[in-house]
């Protein structure tokens, strides 16, 4: 990816919330770059920070250290036309695809507003425009007068793709988009999103804990554990060879369509608890679950580290 453009770049951010037991860390200390045209793919268990880092990207939370770089510059030193120009670039396709749609709002008003807000188009133009973009993700000029409340699930996933594609972002930070969703209406969506990306030329960052699907979509894969990166590798080489005691856990709770071979394999069962967000470890935070933990792990935290070509990995024991 070396002579590749790099769109966005994460450096060292750390995003803190204070809680009645004192500070929630998370996100704490996350290092990765998203280049134009790939997928990156974010995963891990639930409340490891993922969503949060996506509303950091998004500016909706304002990290409390380090940068985030568009094109190179940061987002915070933003003003006026910057800040909108970075919104219109920059979009977003929520979890929940009936809660971030306005139900007292019709189809077209909710895919047309950006679109006013930015001055793209207007009048005859502006109707044709949201056609179009219905018609992009699978839907028709007979939806467009309908509200929320009339669609599936999937159907308002459409909507919601629709209404982040509308102002012709570069990058989509996609939080968990397909979870709400039944299995077949996640492959339509998914397929629908590799589709567009050849079309526009998009970035998308894919956040998920499904890791069967997050390989059919991602170049690259991130994961995540208690608000740090703990390796980041491309899609193939993760489920190949795979470094990370917490990865190589993760993955071996994907279950295989065979059902003899599924009864056969070695699951990795981790122990104890996820350590909280507010006290965590003083050395890695994976050091309480690992079973090969040693003395260095409990005292030192590692650094995520490029061990081949493109495989990074935050362990002492690589």
């Amino acid at each position: 990816m070396e002579n590749r453009e790099a769109l966005l770049e994460l450096k060292d951010v750390k995003t803190y919330f204070q809680v009645q037991k004192g500070t929630l860390k998370a996100v704490n200390g996350v290092d990765l770059t998203i280049y134009r045209g790939e997928t990156v793919g974010l995963v891990g268990e639930s409340g490891c920070g993922k969503s949060t880092l996506g509303k950091t990207i998004m500016r909706l939370y304002k990290p409390n250290d380090g940068q985030v770089l568009y094109q190179g510059r940061d987002i915070w030193s933003y003003r006026g036309k910057e800040k909108k120009a970075y919104a219109k670039n920059v979009q977003m396709i929520f979890q929940d695809p009936y809660a971030c749609l306005d139900p007292l709002c019709v189809v077209s008003d909710i895919i047309a507003e950006g679109l006013k807000i930015h001055k793209m188009c207007s009048g005859a133009q502006l109707e044709q425009r949201v056609e179009e973009l219905l018609n992009m993700v699978g839907l028709g000029k007979e939806h467009a007068s309908r509200f929320p409340h009339e669609f599936s699930g999937g159907q308002r996933q459409r909507i919601g793709i629709a209404r982040a594609l509308s102002l012709e972002p570069q990058l989509i930070v996609c939080d968990e988009p397909i979870s709400a969703l039944d299995v077949s209406i996640q492959a339509q969506v998914v397929n629908l999103l590799k589709k567009l990306q050849r079309e526009m030329g998009l970035s998308y960052l894919f956040i998920t804990h499904d890791l069967s699907m997050v390989r059919q979509i991602s170049n690259r894969i991130a994961v995540m554990y208690l608000g740090s990166l703990v390796e980041i590798a491309d899609s193939e080489d993760i489920y190949l060879k795979n470094y990370h005691p917490y990865t190589k856990a993760l993955l071996s709770a994907i279950p295989i369509a065979n059902p003899e071979a599924e009864r056969s394999r070695k699951r990795i069962l981790l122990s104890g608890d996820v350590p909280s967000p507010v006290n965590l470890p003083k050395g890695c935070n994976f050091c309480q679950r690992c079973s090969k933990a040693t003395e260095r792990c409990r005292t030192e935290k590692p650094v995520l580290r490029e061990v081949e070509k493109g495989h990074m990995v935050a362990c002492h024991l690589v």
